[in-house]
């Protein structure tokens, strides 16, 4: 194998199967790809020809230039009938299929039977025990995470998972090739929600609380989020992901790390779910969408809150504050706790969610604030 010149199988030729399959495919890789679904492998085909098309818009390729690479690209795009054939002589295998435990335990035995002994096995999973999958495979020491960010041709980040007994050099290589692919690798133990989806809780927890006591306004909130350098508020973010997504993911953090309080899922946002108020794709949940308009904010989620009062509103500042300890907190916890150093943390949370700096690095800024 070489940077250029490997072989990757990739399981599930869904979005994000499609997507790390482009990103091989960009680098140089022949890929085959494998879906047990009919007519998955031609849909999943398309993403990529599509995806391809728009980067090689972006990199301003000539006509001629431009079809040759993306012909070349596709030309090394197998379809494989089973996962079998897809791990037979892979360098890696990346599984991207339903968050089921069961259905992913099942294909590792598996790849685990089919692979070489060189091969690396990873799991896409964003939500699930990498330790747990690892288990169903005769060699769990090559069994790993790889949590690419949606859309994976485009975001950075990859969160590269060990198990309980994943070999060191199973993740050197692993990180090795993904940062050939142009990736940005961090290091994260096997901990809920890894280092992203745990150390962002609190930016949607923190608001929402502040909704469920009236100290500040859906708008308000989001505005002053924006201002401080992120590209959405958290109110903003929750409508674009879909309020079921984000509350499924925020209870199975908090569950999986014993239930804490301070990341108690919003009985506000369970509500607004149970409603089937979920954001842009029902047309309605933090703020009201329509063709005609922008969004704008929706009553109902204040009608179920504490009305806002002057004498508890927060100021812009403050609200930022909150939110930006909130997070800061809970890195501090999981870099205590072994997940991840505090150079990954910062590196996760720029990348894959957008801070304008890691929590780590807003620390030191305000304790050179204080000190001034």
């Amino acid at each position: 194998m070489t940077e250029s010149g490997g072989v990757l199988g990739v399981i599930g030729a869904g979005t994000m199967g499609a997507g790390i399959a482009q990103v091989a495919l960009e680098a140089g890789w022949t890929v085959r790809l494998h879906d047990a679904q009919p007519g998955a492998f031609d849909r999943g085909q398309s993403r990529i020809a599509d995806g391809l098309r728009r980067r090689a818009a972006k990199r301003g390729l000539a006509f001629d230039a431009e079809r040759a690479w993306i012909q070349g690209s596709l030309a090394r795009l197998e379809e494989c009938p089973d996962p079998v054939a897809a791990a037979a002589g892979a360098d890696l295998v990346i599984e991207a299929i339903v968050e089921d435990i069961d259905a992913k335990r099942a294909l590792f035995a598996q790849l685990d039977a089919a692979a070489g002994p060189d091969t690396i096995l990873a799991t896409n999973t964003s939500a699930l025990s990498v330790t747990a999958i690892a288990e169903a495979a005769t060699h769990p020491q090559r069994v790993l995470g790889l949590h690419f960010f949606n859309p994976a041709p485009v975001l950075l980040l990859v969160e590269v998972v060990a198990g309980a007994r994943t070999d060191s050099t199973v993740l050197d290589r692993a990180t090795s090739i993904v940062g050939g692919w142009g990736k940005t690798a961090v290091r994260s133990a096997d901990s809920p929600g890894f280092i992203v989806n745990r150390v962002n809780r609190p930016f949607t927890i923190e608001a929402l609380r502040m909704l469920e006591a009236g100290e500040a306004r859906v708008a308000e909130i989001d505005a002053a989020i924006r201002g401080d350098g992120f590209p959405m508020g958290p109110f903003e973010l929750m409508d674009l992901v879909g309020l079921d997504v984000n509350l499924a993911a925020a209870t199975a953090v908090w569950a999986g790390l014993g239930r804490p309080e301070r990341l108690r899922p919003s009985p506000i946002q369970a509500w607004l779910v149970a409603e089937g108020r979920l954001g842009r794709k029902s047309g309605a949940g933090f703020y009201r969408f329509g063709q005609e308009h922008d969004p704008v904010p929706d009553p109902i989620p204040h009608n179920v809150a504490v009305p806002v009062r002057p004498e508890r509103a927060l100021t812009p500042e403050r609200i930022v504050r909150r939110i930006r300890a909130a997070i800061a907190e809970e890195a501090v916890m999981a870099r205590d706790e072994g997940v991840a150093t505090d150079l990954d943390i910062d590196t996760a949370m720029w990348l894959g969610a957008a801070h304008p700096e890691g929590p780590f690095a807003w620390l030191r800024r305000q304790a050179r604030a204080a000190g001034a």
